[in-house]
C-alpha cells in the first residue's frame, strides 16, 4: 500500500501526494508567493474606454492628459494582475503611478508639446502590449483557454490598432507631407478613427493615405488585423467553446 504522507527531508517536501503516489503539481501561487489573479476583463474595459475617449474627446490640451491617465491606469492594471511576487508588483505599480502622475501633470499644464505626449502614449501602449502578451501566454500555459485569456487576446487586438494609431501620429508629427488626402492636420480623433476602420477593414473612405508610405502602413495594419482575428482570436474562442462544452 502506498503511503500518502510526504517523506520528511525528501525533494517533495510539503507538496501534497495523491493516493496513487503521484505528486500534485505546484500551483503558480505557491511558486511565486502571489495571490494575484489574471483579470483581463478589466483591461479590456479600460482599453475600450480609452479608444472611445480618444475618438470622442475634443482636441484640447486636457485631452492628452486624460488619455495618458487612462493609459497609465491600464498599465498599472496589467502590472498588478501579473503573477510576479507581491512585493515586485507593488513596487512596479508605485513606479508606474509616480511616472504617470508626472507626465499627466506636465501634459495638463501644456508644458509637453503634442508630439511628446503622443510619443509617451505610444510608449505606454507598447509597454501594455508586451506585458499583456506575456501574461496571456502564461495564463494559457497554466490554465488553458479561459474567459480571461479570451478577454486578454481581444485587448491585444485593440492595442494593435492603437499601436498603429500612435505610429501614424508620430509620422504626422515628423513629416511635412500630409499623411491624409482629405485632412492636412489630422487630430488624434481622426488618426485613431482611421486606424480602427483600417484594422477592421471597414474602410469608409472618408480618410485615405496620401503617400505610398502611408498606404504601405495601411496595408500592413489590415493584414495584421485579419491574420490575428482569423488565427489567434478564432482559435482561442474555438478552444474556449469546446472546453466549456466538455465541462
Amino acid at each position: 500500500m502506498t503511503d500518502s504522507n510526504p517523506i520528511p527531508g525528501s525533494p517533495i517536501g510539503d507538496r501534497p501526494v495523491t493516493t496513487g503516489g503521484q505528486v500534485e503539481p505546484e500551483s503558480d501561487q505557491v511558486s511565486t508567493g502571489s495571490n494575484a489573479r489574471f483579470r483581463y476583463g478589466s483591461t479590456l474595459v479600460l482599453t475600450v474606454v480609452l479608444l472611445l475617449f480618444l475618438i470622442a474627446a475634443p482636441p484640447d490640451r486636457w485631452t492628452g492628459a486624460v488619455a495618458l491617465a487612462i493609459e497609465g491606469g491600464l498599465l498599472i492594471a496589467v502590472a498588478v494582475t501579473s503573477r510576479e511576487s507581491s512585493q515586485f508588483r507593488h513596487r512596479l505599480a508605485l513606479a508606474y503611478g509616480f511616472a504617470m502622475a508626472l507626465f499627466v501633470a506636465l501634459a495638463a499644464a501644456d508644458i509637453l508639446p503634442e508630439s511628446v505626449v503622443r510619443a509617451i502614449a505610444g510608449l505606454l501602449t507598447a509597454l501594455v502590449f508586451v506585458a499583456l502578451l506575456r501574461g496571456v501566454a502564461r495564463l494559457i500555459r497554466q490554465q488553458g483557454v479561459t474567459a480571461q485569456a479570451v478577454a486578454g487576446a481581444l485587448t491585444i487586438y485593440l492595442l494593435v490598432g492603437l499601436t498603429f494609431a500612435w505610429t501614424i501620429a508620430v509620422i504626422v508629427q515628423v513629416t511635412h507631407t500630409p499623411y491624409f488626402a482629405q485632412v492636412k492636420t489630422p487630430s488624434t480623433s481622426d488618426i485613431v478613427y482611421f486606424s480602427f476602420t483600417t484594422l477592421t477593414t471597414t474602410g469608409f473612405g472618408d480618410l485615405t493615405p496620401a503617400t505610398r508610405g502611408g498606404r504601405a502602413v495601411t496595408v500592413l495594419e489590415m493584414v495584421t488585423g485579419q491574420i490575428y482575428l482569423v488565427t489567434v482570436v478564432g482559435i482561442l474562442i474555438g478552444s474556449f467553446v469546446g472546453r466549456r462544452g466538455r465541462q
